[in-house]
């Protein structure tokens, strides 16, 4: 079975953004094995002069967790019409390697709004180098309506869009 890392940009325990990921590796779980990264937090402040050897062990994890998906599913909020910071931090981690070139994946921002999030986590990927299927990603508005307090989807479009997303992911591993 395919491997796939699915990676939390928010810091928050009980995040929206970690609900929708969990939704997403219950459903798909007899088509790949999901590990969910939630530790972007415990990444050190990126800077080039640590990007060396002895790497710090968080980083050396994160990277080792990349390098062996087989995909990556991102669902990330919208802070002050951005990425959070700790998840661009994350991602910065990575610029001097080609972990993520031709890396199958899918993206969602899950916020608010979310729109300008959405553009830079498009930039931001597609940047670095990761491959997008046709449908690529997607923008979740005003999340919390959708879904329950324990993550269940209940808005039919945004559990539909999530499994075109998904489905389509899945077919460029």
């Amino acid at each position: 079975m395919k491997k796939i890392l699915a990676i939390c940009g928010s810091t928050r325990k009980q995040s929206v953004n970690s609900h929708i990921l969990h939704h997403i590796a219950n459903q798909y779980a007899g088509k790949a094995v999901f590990t969910l990264y939630e530790s972007i937090d415990q990444l050190p402040h990126f800077n080039p002069d640590l990007d060396t050897d002895p790497l710090p062990a968080t980083v050396i994890h994160f990277r080792q967790l990349i390098e062996d998906a087989d995909g990556v599913v991102i669902c990330t909020p919208e802070y002050i019409f951005s990425l959070p910071g700790s998840f661009k931090n994350a991602i910065e981690w990575t610029v001097s390697t080609t972990l993520f070139t031709n890396k199958p994946a899918a993206l969602i921002t899950a916020s608010s709004s979310g729109q300008k999030a959405h553009e830079a986590l498009n930039l931001v990927m597609k940047t670095v180098g990761v491959q997008l299927g046709e449908k690529g990603s997607l923008l979740i508005s005003a999340p919390k309506t959708k879904l329950t307090i324990d993550g269940q989807v209940t808005d039919a479009a945004t559990a539909s869009a999530i499994t075109e997303l998904m489905d389509d992911f899945l077919s460029i591993l």
